[in-house]
């Protein structure tokens, strides 16, 4: 698979810098070991309270130094990509931001940072420093095992030491509320795909309709795989296996986390699927949708809960300084607000009959719609040849309307003609006519002056599609036309509209719809279809008035 890196050797301490550089001026440090030891700090840090200290491998953006800030971790220490930093380098964050009141290592249960971070502690209490650690082991993939992973569950930790510790609260607190959140949390994860290391090769070990359930977050395979479901039937087993671990009665907190390439769409629909389970019943709190303890660009996502009490529920809602947290929101239902209603007065004038415009409105329709297989085929030389079938819809649309058009009030009619086109015709050419009738019909309604209220519906139409006379579109007919007609004379508007829809043969070169695709010597000696149309339009209107 493809990265955006420079060098695999410094793509961690770039990254780090890249936070650096985008957090607000004073907010992060890093100490000047880097790149050999990469620890992430408060810049603020004054030592005062208790420092709240984590880490581990990179890899899983935006933890964990995207969590160092205000309310969270003091500091953080990276290892390479999935790899466990250093017992000098856990040592050397111990000794740079602990102070008088101690402080609090949050590790996650894997082998390589228990001990480095195990030892670091215990020659940091050697060297007088209080130093406590508490492990996190939320994953209940694997039934019955001894160490069970610790992964996104991990923020929880994050959130409530360091809201104690924010308070002031001495480091046995401090520790004990840690200790008990990591005791009650659980977390699931699954995915569908594999995710891949910058600089290494990439094997995907899962099928085109296959999936992993109960994996970690260093692309370690999961425990089973499973046939690819709809999502409310994938949430349904991890939601089921984890209602399980929790059935005690009590509220929760939920944690729902991007395990670094689900699209928001997607989470959005995973967040419903889960907040629409019976699991949802158990929940106070939401943390999420979002990337907080990522496995690169791994397709998956996990859920995280946590028996919540007043103190606990306290600590997730309290504000912190780091972005990447995001704030707990209460379990709510959806919000639903009527949307306006248009009374049947309001919404249509009444038909109404007129012989004259009945007459010109059923020839105009009729020969748009002989001329469908001739603007269909202009159209298959310069766009994508359904310019003729679509100009017919309408047209059909209106006659099957045309005794419900009110016919006598020339506004309305165009605002229902406006109307017809809008939900019948398709395409862009559909919406642009519906702009044009629509804004004439106002016009018109404010001041009786047909050939100035087309006028108006032009400008409107152009304002919005874009296209103007000289693009190649019906414009380079309509606007003539419709400048010669406000004389009065139709027969000028329809002589002014033949005249530019020929124009458009020597156009070699469209600036607007399809054809602005298409190469020059395509265009050539073809007329734009649209302009064509409104052309025969007039000509029409010419016999008949």
């Amino acid at each position: 698979m493809k990265h955006f890196f420079n060098r695999r050797e410094t793509i961690v301490t770039e990254a780090l810098d890249g936070l650096l550089l985008t957090s607000s001026a004073g907010r992060l440090a890093r100490l000047d070991t880097f790149p050999e030891i990469k620890v992430i700090l408060r810049a603020d840090w004054d030592k005062s309270k208790v420092a709240i200290i984590s880490g581990g491998g990179a890899g899983h953006e935006p933890s964990h130094a995207g969590f160092v800030g205000k309310g969270m971790l003091t500091a953080a220490v990276s290892g390479e990509i999935f790899a466990s930093p250093s017992v000098d380098a856990v040592l050397t964050a111990i000794r740079a931001v602990t102070g008088p009141r101690g402080a609090l290592l949050v590790v996650k249960n894997y082998t390589g940072d228990r001990l480095n971070f195990g030892l670091a502690a215990e020659k940091a209490r050697a060297e007088g420093f209080a130093v406590e650690m508490v492990i996190v082991a939320d994953d209940i993939a694997i039934p019955g095992i001894n160490q069970p992973r610790g992964v996104a569950g991990t923020l929880f930790v994050h959130k409530i030491a360091g809201y104690h510790a924010e308070a002031g609260a001495e480091l046995k607190t401090v520790a004990a509320q840690a200790a008990a959140a990591a005791h009650d949390i659980v977390s699931l994860g699954m995915s569908l795909s594999t995710c891949s290391v910058p600089g290494q090769a990439h094997e995907d070990r899962l099928g085109a309709d296959e999936g992993e359930l109960g994996l970690g977050i260093h692309g370690e395979p999961g425990v089973e795989r499973i046939s690819l479901q709809p999502v409310a039937d994938l949430v349904a087993t991890m939601t089921n296996r984890l209602a399980a671990k929790i059935d005690e009665a009590g509220d929760f907190g939920l944690l729902i986390n991007n395990l670094g390439a689900v699209p928001p769409l997607e989470m959005g629909v995973i967040a419903n699927a889960v907040l629409s389970s019976p699991l949802s019943g158990r929940v106070r709190l939401i943390i999420g949708p979002g990337p907080m303890m990522t496995a690169l660009n791994m397709n998956g996502f996990s859920l995280s809960l946590i028996r919540l009490d007043a103190v606990r529920e306290a600590a997730l809602k309290a504000a912190v300084e780091p972005h990447a947290w995001v704030p707990a929101t209460e379990r709510h239902a959806i919000a639903i607000v009527a949307a306006p209603r248009v009374s049947v007065r309001d919404a249509a004038t009444p038909p109404s009959a007129d012989s004259r415009n009945r007459r010109l409105l059923t020839a105009l329709c009729a020969h748009l719609i002989s001329l469908e297989i001739e603007l269909n085929r202009l159209d298959s030389r310069v766009g994508d040849g359904d310019t003729g079938s679509t100009v017919a819809t309408g047209a059909r649309s209106i006659l099957s309307r045309i005794d419900t058009l009110p016919l006598k009030d020339p506004a309305a009619t165009m605002a229902s003609v406006g109307e017809v086109l809008s939900t019948s015709m398709g395409g862009s050419s559909g919406v642009l006519l519906s702009i044009f009738f629509t804004a004439a019909s106002k016009a018109m309604a404010e001041k009786a002056d047909f050939a100035a209220a087309l006028l108006a519906g032009l400008e409107r139409m152009t304002f919005y599609g874009g296209a103007g006379v000289g693009d190649r579109t019906m414009v380079d007919a309509l606007a003539p036309a419709l400048a010669a007609l406000a004389s009065g004379n139709v027969a000028a508007a329809a002589k002014a509209a033949a005249a530019g829809a020929e124009s458009t043969k020597a156009m070699r070169k469209a600036k607007a719809g399809r054809a602005s695709y298409v190469g020059e010597k395509d265009l050539e000696g073809v007329p734009d279809p649209g302009a064509v149309a409104v052309a025969n339009a007039f000509e029409v209107a010419a016999t008949l008035t």
